[in-house]
């Protein structure tokens, strides 16, 4: 039953719906998911392991990234994700080039779709991308990774002009691949991923 809770508040934090600062009290907790105290005690613990939940004085509250942590996620994040555009190209199946084609039009079909959606659709493309790479470690790390980001419900997807310049990065990440021009693919993702954080900076000094 814990690890049940734990899922759920996880999720909820990741979602946005347990937004940045949000106190978090047992016995609000409790009520809220129908539980006693102690699985969501313990469900705190493992959450404020995962570096998603802090203590705020007395009590707990959702972690709030600065923009020296998302610096950090990043000079993690770029890297990676530049590898796994690389073996993608090398490495794709004609079954991953099918669902990255699937993935592409699903957000192409987006068009002035609410947020969540396109967040959602953006992380399936990335996704595929991942599987790609046939690089079990990698996924694993880029997944972890990709959560510490997607608990902020603001995404860099909604900053003007973002989404239209996503669809024509994914466009020619997918025709590097297909090609299979590891370098290019490296290339594109890599000013895809770098233009990301910029804009992810400058919402915060907004």
């Amino acid at each position: 039953m814990g690890s049940s809770v734990y899922d759920r508040i996880r999720q909820d934090i990741l979602s946005g719906d347990l937004a940045p600062d949000s106190s978090l009290v047992e016995t609000v907790l409790a009520e809220r998911y129908g539980m006693s105290r102690t699985p969501i005690r313990e469900a705190l613990l493992q959450l404020r392991q995962d570096g998603l939940v802090e203590r705020n004085g007395r009590g707990l509250s959702v972690r709030h990234q600065s923009p020296e942590e998302i610096l950090e996620i990043y000079e993690v994040r770029v890297p990676l994700e530049e590898l796994a555009a690389h073996l993608a190209a090398i490495r794709r199946t004609d079954l991953d080039l099918l669902r990255l084609t699937r993935a592409h039009r699903d957000m192409l079909d987006l068009t002035g779709a609410e947020r969540a959606a396109r967040t959602a659709a953006n992380r399936a493309f990335h996704r595929q991308v991942w599987l790609a790479s046939h690089n079990r470690t990698l996924i694993d790390m880029l997944e972890r990774i990709g959560e510490q980001l997607h608990r902020n419900p603001e995404s860099p997807l909604h900053y003007h002009g973002r989404w239209e310049q996503v669809l024509e990065d994914h466009e020619a990440l997918l025709e590097a691949i297909s090609e299979q021009l590891p370098d290019r693919a490296q290339e594109i993702w890599s000013r895809h991923m770098v233009a990301g954080r910029s804009i992810r900076l400058q919402m915060y000094s907004s």
